[in-house]
């Protein structure tokens, strides 16, 4: 699951690791992203391990419960009415134009549905062709 939030922008899995300890890996490109969510939501956050040559280097388990309280929590604390707008207060206007980027990016879902809608245009009727008569 992918969260992008005014504090972060966070990919959550459950790896083998979590299975029977019920907890969920919460990863993110920026330590900074963890701290921030690990400080206004998930004191329960476990250490956060930095990788090298992964897609994110940064992770850390928690608490499934814990998780879904946090993010339970960051809903219930949403005030602002134009999420770009509250990430450049929080995060700064580099985070607002990535997170813009993104939202083009999934923007096409819009026009890909809408073509997907259209009905396919008209085809020719096809003709087997007619036998040569013979005289």
């Amino acid at each position: 699951m992918w969260l992008v939030t005014t504090f972060g922008y966070f990919s959550i899995v459950q790896k083998n690791s979590d299975r029977g300890a019920g907890t969920l890996t919460v990863r993110a490109r920026l330590r900074k992203d963890l701290e921030l969510l690990k400080q206004k939501y998930l004191p329960t956050l476990g250490p956060i391990e930095s990788r090298g040559g992964v897609d994110y280097p940064y992770r850390a388990k928690a608490p499934r419960e814990d998780l879904a309280k946090a993010f339970a929590q960051a809903i219930m604390d949403l005030t602002y009415s134009n999420f770009k707008a509250e990430v450049a207060l929080q995060l700064g206007h580099r985070r607002e134009d990535l997170y813009n980027d993104v939202w083009m990016a999934l923007r096409k879902l819009q026009t890909l549905e809408a073509s997907a809608s259209l009905p396919a245009p008209a085809q020719p009727p096809v003709h087997s062709p007619k036998p040569d008569r013979v005289p």
